[in-house]
C-alpha cells in the first residue's frame, strides 16, 4: 500500500488539482458553446513547447517552454475575443476549429523537424503525470490559486458574459475585453495543464465533469460538488487502472470520464421514461 501512495499520490493531488479548475472552467465553456476551445489552446500551447525546443533547445516542463507556451495562447487568446465581432460569416466555433487545425499541422511540421520529435508528441498527448514532483505540484496550486483569485473578482462579468454569449449585446465591443481575459486565464490554466497532464486528459478533464453535472442540474454550488467528484471517482480509477495494468495515466482518466458521462446519459435517459 505504501508504495502505491508513493507512485499515485502526487500524481493524484496534480489530477484533483486540474479536475477542480478546470471543470469550472467547462461550466463556461458549454454555455459559451465553444467545445473545443480547450483542446484548440491546448494545440496552441503544445506548438510553442515545441518551438521552444526546436529553437531554444528548452526541456519539456521548463519554464522557458511554458513561457513559449504562454506566448503563443496570448496571442490566440486576444485572437479568439476579436473573431466574436470582426468575424461574422462563419461560428466562433468553427473559427476555433480552423484555428486548430492550423495549430495541429504546425505541431507536426515541426516534430518532424526537430529532433526526437515524436517522444516530445507523445509526452504532449499523454502527459506526464507519472513523474509528478511536489515543485509540479506546488507550480500549479499557485498558478491555479492566481488564475482562481481573478476568476472570483471577475465573476460578475465573466458570468453574465457566458450566460449571454449568444446575445447580440455580448458580441459588442465592450465585451471583447472580458472575453479575452476569459480566454487569457483559461489559456494559462491550459497551459500548465498540458506540461501535466497532456492534452487528452485536460481535454476530458474540461469538458467531461461539466457535462455530467448539467445534466443533473443549473445550480453553480451543486455543478460543482458534482464535477469534484466525479473527477475524483475517475482519477482514483483511471491512476489504479494505470498501475495494475501499466497503462498510461493520462488515457485511462480520459477513458473512466467518459464511462461516467455515459453511465450518467443512460441513467437520465431512463429516469425520463420512468417518470414520462
Amino acid at each position: 500500500m505504501s508504495q502505491l501512495i508513493q507512485i499515485i499520490g502526487l500524481p493524484f493531488l496534480a489530477c484533483v488539482m486540474m479536475g477542480s479548475v478546470l471543470g469550472y472552467l467547462g461550466i463556461h465553456v458549454l454555455k459559451r458553446e465553444v467545445i473545443f476551445v480547450d483542446i484548440a489552446l491546448a494545440q496552441v500551447a503544445a506548438v510553442g513547447a515545441i518551438a521552444s525546443h526546436l529553437i531554444f533547445e528548452a526541456h519539456e516542463g521548463s519554464v522557458l517552454s511554458y513561457i513559449c507556451s504562454l506566448a503563443a495562447v496570448l496571442v490566440v487568446a486576444a485572437f479568439y475575443a476579436l473573431a466574436r465581432i470582426s468575424i461574422v460569416q462563419i461560428s466562433l466555433e468553427a473559427v476555433i476549429g480552423i484555428s486548430y487545425a492550423i495549430a495541429a499541422a504546425a505541431a507536426l511540421f515541426l516534430v518532424g523537424v526537430a529532433p526526437g520529435g515524436h517522444i516530445h508528441i507523445q509526452e504532449i498527448l499523454s502527459g506526464s503525470l507519472l513523474w509528478t514532483s511536489w515543485s509540479d505540484v506546488l507550480t500549479a496550486l499557485l498558478v491555479f490559486f492566481a488564475a482562481g483569485f481573478f476568476f472570483y473578482l471577475f465573476r460578475k462579468p465573466l458570468i453574465n458574459l457566458s450566460n449571454n454569449y449568444q446575445q447580440v449585446y455580448a458580441k459588442k465591443a465592450g465585451a471583447v475585453f472580458w472575453d479575452f481575459i476569459f480566454y487569457l486565464l483559461l489559456g494559462v490554466i491550459i497551459t500548465l495543464s498540458v506540461q501535466m497532464g497532456g492534452i487528452v486528459v485536460v481535454f476530458a478533464y474540461l469538458i467531461m465533469p461539466a457535462t455530467i453535472s448539467a445534466v443533473f442540474t443549473t445550480r453553480l454550488g451543486w455543478q460543482l460538488i458534482i464535477i469534484w467528484i466525479a473527477a475524483i471517482v475517475a482519477s482514483i480509477s483511471g491512476l489504479l487502472f494505470a498501475y495494475y495494468l501499466d497503462f498510461s495515466i493520462g488515457p485511462a482518466i480520459a477513458l473512466f470520464l467518459g464511462v461516467e458521462l455515459v453511465v450518467t446519459a443512460l441513467c437520465h435517459r431512463v429516469s425520463k421514461l420512468l417518470t414520462s
